[in-house]
């Protein structure tokens, strides 16, 4: 009987022991968002004024009235629900500006998704107006495949797509319609 008792005591300390070592993962992710629901931000910044330089020159300067960070998500980003005012410098210090009611920044891929009256104000007085522009802020690239109107001083451009370098020197509407004048 006393056997029974002492094998049985040794395989429930065995279980238990096994039970301890796997439910003990070192997982710091899991840690980290201990108290945050999967669906709610980490965190919720008002009134926010970003500026980014590189080798200390200004770069760009983002401003919004409220930010949410969902960066504990498996693909993280940034939400801005108010929408944000972006303005973007070029290697000769020009600023060309986009604003829009919406904005989402991917993490993992630097991929800026503008939505909602999006209107983007060159440094040369070009005008684009979308309601939805990326810009990939690795490439320093704009784009987008929605309907797009494109106002320079001689011109207005209807199209579907645009595509443009940073500096707009490679500017292109896709698809063009439209009234535009050809000196001959």
């Amino acid at each position: 009987m006393n056997l029974v008792l002492k094998y049985s005591v040794n395989i429930m300390v065995t279980v238990f022991t096994v039970t301890i070592f796997f439910s003990c993962r070192n997982n710091f992710k899991e840690v980290q968002n201990i108290g945050v629901l999967g669906s709610e931000p980490l965190t919720i910044a008002e009134n926010i004024n970003t500026k980014y330089t590189d080798s200390g020159r200004l770069k760009s300067n983002l401003l919004s009235p409220k930010m949410l960070d969902f960066s504990n998500r498996e693909f993280g980003f940034f939400e801005f629900p108010d929408g944000i005012d972006f303005t973007i410098y070029d290697d000769d210090g020009n600023k060309s500006n986009v604003i829009a009611d919406y904005a989402i920044i991917y993490d993992d891929t630097d991929l800026i998704d503008l939505q909602g009256n999006v209107i983007l104000s060159t440094h040369n007085k070009d005008t684009l107006f979308a309601e939805q522009l990326f810009y990939d802020q690795v490439r320093e690239w704009m784009f987008t495949n929605q309907p797009v109107i494109f106002k320079t001083q001689t011109q207005i451009i209807n199209g579907i797509g645009f595509d443009s370098n940073k500096d707009f020197t490679k500017a292109q509407v896709l698809e063009t319609t439209g009234t535009i004048f050809i000196d001959e």
